[in-house]
């Protein structure tokens, strides 16, 4: 038939060529993410969206978020364009707690089975990766030591120099504790005025209060600060680059603050159902493992590192792969979902004195 076209009816023939596969196309539906962007969404795109479009036969578009203010607009308008979107595990909780996402489904729940309740799953929240604040030092500021936890962190006669800390109170309250004393399953409920007391301690030597991973990471490599309290990523990505002048960059997950970044479905979402079926297939052990090969993060799923997807050179350098997840514990969200305000109030007080 389309030897036959001549002439004229050729033009209509190559536009009823050119218009099927967009005809084709437009029969997929579109289901609209947004991520943090960066290395991580570009990770979670080769580990995860491109199995999510083939096996539900949709176009993934991709937005960012910068935060869970984001989640509260969309919900607040009405008319929500985001039908799935990642935030910390505590922020998801609060989104929850104050009714703006969307109820799971059964089959999406089932999906979530293996993914500890500890990291913040729940009916409205499927935890997805993991990661921990730990500690990051330059080796030759220390010679021949190695800080093993956070009461070296606090020790500036044993380990003399500068610090950077998070600008903000979640996980400095719950070093500041361990730091003093109080062992890492006795946190909750945390004892403030204890860890507020012990702050002060350290606030002398806290030459930059971060507010940003990329802030916290810059301070170590430039050599400002002799020691930091950070995301692990953020740290490892360190070790990997070229000796600086402040020598090799170290790290250590011995009482490390486990937590994890949490999908969730805005309230009102256009396609929820399938966001729901979106989750459940990067739920997967196989599929949720995968995340690991495209950056330095760590599946949630326990039966991931099961599946040998996750190369062993790679399990070191996972806060929760067995060997490592004993060395700390989990971040308590429910306890700040209550408590946050509060404390940021106070963190600002004190900051400010």
């Amino acid at each position: 038939m389309i030897r036959k076209c001549g002439g004229a009816v050729s033009v209509v023939c190559a536009a009823l060529l050119l218009a099927a596969p967009q005809a084709a196309g437009q029969d997929k539906k579109t289901l609209t993410i947004s991520s943090w962007g960066g290395a991580f969404q570009k990770a979670q795109k080769e580990a995860w969206f491109g199995i999510v479009e083939k096996e539900l036969n949709v176009i993934i578009k991709e937005d960012n978020t910068s935060g869970l203010a984001d989640v509260r607009t969309q919900v607040a308008s009405g008319k929500p364009t985001w039908d799935l979107t990642t935030q910390g595990a505590y922020s998801c909780a609060l989104l929850e707690k104050e009714g703006r996402l969307e109820k799971f489904d059964a089959e999406t729940m089932k999906a979530l089975t293996d993914i500890p309740t500890t990291l913040g799953r729940s009916e409205h929240c499927a935890p997805q990766i993991v990661y921990s604040v730990a500690i990051g030092w330059r080796d030759k500021a220390f010679p021949g030591k190695e800080p093993q936890g956070w009461a070296d962190f606090w020790d500036t006669k044993k380990f003399p120099g500068q610090r950077s800390v998070r600008k903000h109170p979640i996980y400095a309250l719950e070093m500041a504790l361990i730091a003093d004393g109080v062992p890492m399953d006795k946190l909750y409920p945390l004892d403030v005025d204890r860890a507020f007391k012990k702050l002060e301690q350290l606030k002398p030597h806290v030459l930059v209060w971060w507010s940003s991973g990329a802030q916290s990471a810059q301070v170590l490599k430039d050599g400002e600060v002799d020691m930091v309290a950070a995301w692990n990523g953020r740290i490892q990505a360190l070790e990997n680059e070229p000796e600086g002048k402040g020598g090799k960059i170290k790290t250590t997950f011995n009482e490390q603050i486990i937590v994890s970044d949490s999908w969730m479905i805005p309230k009102g979402a256009p396609n929820k159902e399938l966001a729901m079926k979106a989750i459940a297939i990067m739920s997967r052990p196989e599929v949720n493992a995968r995340i690991s090969n495209y950056i330095n993060y760590a599946p949630s799923n326990t039966k991931s590192y099961d599946t040998g997807v996750i190369p062993k050179e790679k399990l070191p350098g996972l806060p929760n792969s067995p060997g490592n997840f004993e060395k700390g514990f989990v971040q308590d969200n429910s306890w700040w979902v209550n408590n946050a305000d509060a404390m940021v109030k106070r963190f600002d007080a004190f900051l400010q004195k």
